[in-house]
């Protein structure tokens, strides 16, 4: 299994999982390569430095390790595996109602439906009158890997 760190053009960076390189190679001349967050099919191989295990140190700390490191904030790889992994845990938990979604929230609001959590389409308008009239809603655009069934 060849474990391959990919970029879109866009700037996301994400990793693909291909049997060889040829595998890589062959979906990518067929476009069956694609970002997660945005489908782009113009993809490139990210350069990859092996992984060194080095045994332990002196005092039980790994060889290099300088505690004097600041700890710092999650890179930007990190903060899109999280944004991916929040908008799977909402399309898992929720009823798309698609095109209904503004009829649908104000039923549930008024308490013509039963309350639960629903996602959907609405117009930038749409959802201002919904947010007027005190019902709680928020914009969250999906990529279109999301939108198909999870794996």
């Amino acid at each position: 299994m060849k474990v391959l760190n990919l970029q879109c053009r866009h700037g996301h960076v994400f990793e693909g999982w291909f049997s060889s390189e040829d595998d890589y190679r062959d979906q990518q001349e067929r476009g069956l390569v694609s970002c997660p967050l945005c489908s782009d099919t113009e993809v490139s191989k990210l350069p990859t430095a092996p992984r060194l295990n080095l045994r332990a140190g002196k005092g039980g700390e790994k060889a290099g390790d300088d505690s004097r490191h600041v700890a710092t904030g999650p890179s930007a790889a990190e903060m899109q595996a999280l944004w991916l992994r929040a908008l799977r845990h909402v399309v898992e938990n929720t009823e798309d109602v698609g095109e209904r979604f503004v009829e649908e929230a104000r039923r549930i609001h008024y308490g013509e439906a039963e309350a639960r959590n629903i996602r959907g389409q609405a117009t930038r308008e749409e959802t201002e009158a919904l947010l007027e009239e005190g019902i709680e809603v928020m914009p969250l655009p999906l990529p279109p890997a999301l939108k198909e069934p999870t794996h």
